[in-house]
């Protein structure tokens, strides 16, 4: 499908105008990915073909965001997968201001039950700041699933992301890092915005199934 932005800041200005959490629970880690960060993390995917025509998982959806571009980017299918229904309906509703996307399916599913084959996995799993490696599990369904991963974590998280790649057959081919923002949304959070290093890896399949 032909995207419907003509470059990586008009694809950020349109994901800027999403609805994001609510009322996040933070025993989750549901913290919004920043528009900018999103736009360049899909951009980036989308100029290593990753995107285009591809039936594409957004595991831990969230309010869609990541979904939600790569289908402006001109993905053929998206399936949007998250835990907390009440925030597939934020996406739903963020997917119904644009015309003229691909298909998409919205599961309300664990993760660790979502068995669908698809081209690449977009995601931005919980960061392990409440419950170590609760990461984890997402990669792993990413390995089953697909031959291509993109997957943000924190910065620190290299050596794990390598490690575990590498035990289920996969090479990290790409790395991108941000400043990430983190804006106070629990009565706890002491600043405005809290800005964390994360990442961004490209992991592949080192040898594709036949």
């Amino acid at each position: 499908m032909p995207t419907l932005v003509n470059s990586k800041a008009r694809l950020a200005i349109e994901l800027s105008k999403l609805e994001v959490f609510e009322d996040p629970d933070v025993s989750t880690e549901q913290y919004p990915v920043d528009s900018e960060i999103g736009a360049d993390a899909l951009w980036n995917a989308y100029f290593h073909d990753d995107i285009d025509d591809m039936v594409i998982a957004d595991l831990g959806c969230g309010t869609g965001i990541l979904g939600i571009g790569a289908l402006i980017l001109g993905a053929k299918k998206v399936f949007f997968v998250d835990s907390d229904e009440n925030v597939l309906e934020i996406a739903k509703r963020n997917l119904s201001k644009f015309t003229e996307m691909g298909q998409k399916e919205f599961v309300h599913a664990d993760v660790a039950d979502f068995n669908h084959k698809v081209d690449v996995v977009i995601q931005n799993p919980p960061f392990g700041t409440k419950t170590k490696h609760a990461d984890r599990a997402f990669l792993i369904k990413a390995f089953s699933i697909a031959d291509v991963i993109y997957t943000f974590h924190k910065a620190t998280s290299k050596e794990f992301i390598q490690s575990i790649a590498a035990d289920h057959g996969f090479d990290v081919s790409h790395y991108w890092e941000f400043d990430f923002p983190l804006k106070a949304t629990q009565l706890f959070h002491k600043k405005r915005i809290q800005r964390i290093k994360v990442g961004c890896w490209r992991i592949e399949r080192v040898q594709k199934k036949l």
